[in-house]
C-alpha cells in the first residue's frame, strides 16, 4: 500500500491480485451471482483508488479494503430494494431482503448453512461474513464498519447464538459455541 500511495502503479496490481479474490468472496457470498459479485468488486476497487489518500500509513490494508466492501454491499442493498440513501446502515436491519437460493452445487448441510446466514439481520450477517469467511478480528471488522468493537462482538455473539439454534439438529453433539462456529467454516 505504500508503493501504492507513493505512485508504484505495479503495486496496485500486487493489491489487486492479493485481495480481489476474498473481496470477490464476499459478494458471492451475499448475493449468490457471479455478475453482481464482479460488479461490486469492480466498484470496491475503483472506490478504494479514489479513497486511496484516506488511507492511514502503518494501518492494516485488508479491514480498510474490506470496510469499503461492506459500504458497497450496503448501498447495493439499498439500490436493489430502493431504500433511501438517507436511511442508515443499522436501519437496513428492519428491511426484509430476498435471500440468495443456495448453489445448487453446495451439499445439504452447506446449503443450510447459508439460508440460516442469509435470515441473519443484515448487521449480523454481514459480521459473520466478514469474521468466519474473510477471517477479519472483531476489532479489524469494528474499523471497518464504523463501529466499536464491542458492538461487533455483540452482533457476532447473537449471530452465532441464532445459527446454533436454527442448525441444532445437524449434530450429534449439543449445540456449543465451538461447535457451531466450525460448521461455518
Amino acid at each position: 500500500m505504500r508503493r501504492y500511495l507513493a505512485g508504484d502503479r505495479a503495486a496496485f496490481s500486487a493489491l489487486f491480485t492479493a485481495l480481489a479474490p476474498r473481496v470477490h468472496g464476499f459478494f458471492l457470498r451475499s448475493f449468490g451471482a457471479k455478475d453482481v459479485a464482479d460488479d461490486l468488486l469492480q466498484t470496491t476497487f475503483l472506490k478504494l483508488h479514489r479513497a486511496r489518500d484516506t488511507f492511514r500509513p502503518g494501518a492494516k490494508v485488508r479491514p480498510w479494503v474490506f470496510g469499503i466492501a461492506a459500504r458497497v454491499r450496503a448501498d447495493e442493498l439499498r439500490r436493489r430494494y430502493r431504500v433511501p440513501r438517507s436511511v442508515s446502515d443499522d436501519a437496513l436491519d428492519d428491511l426484509r431482503f430476498s435471500v440468495p437460493p443456495p448453489r445448487p452445487e453446495a451439499g445439504q448441510v452447506a446449503a443450510r448453512v447459508q439460508t440460516a446466514i442469509a435470515e441473519l439481520p443484515e448487521s449480523q450477517r454481514v459480521v459473520v461474513l466478514l469474521h468466519r469467511f474473510e477471517g477479519l478480528t472483531f476489532a479489524e471488522i469494528g474499523d471497518a464498519l464504523g463501529a466499536a468493537e464491542g458492538a461487533v462482538r455483540i452482533r457476532a455473539f447473537r449471530a452465532y447464538a441464532t445459527l446454533r439454534k436454527k442448525l441444532e439438529d445437524l449434530s450429534d453433539v449439543p449445540a456449543s459455541t465451538e461447535s457451531s462456529e466450525e460448521a461455518l467454516t
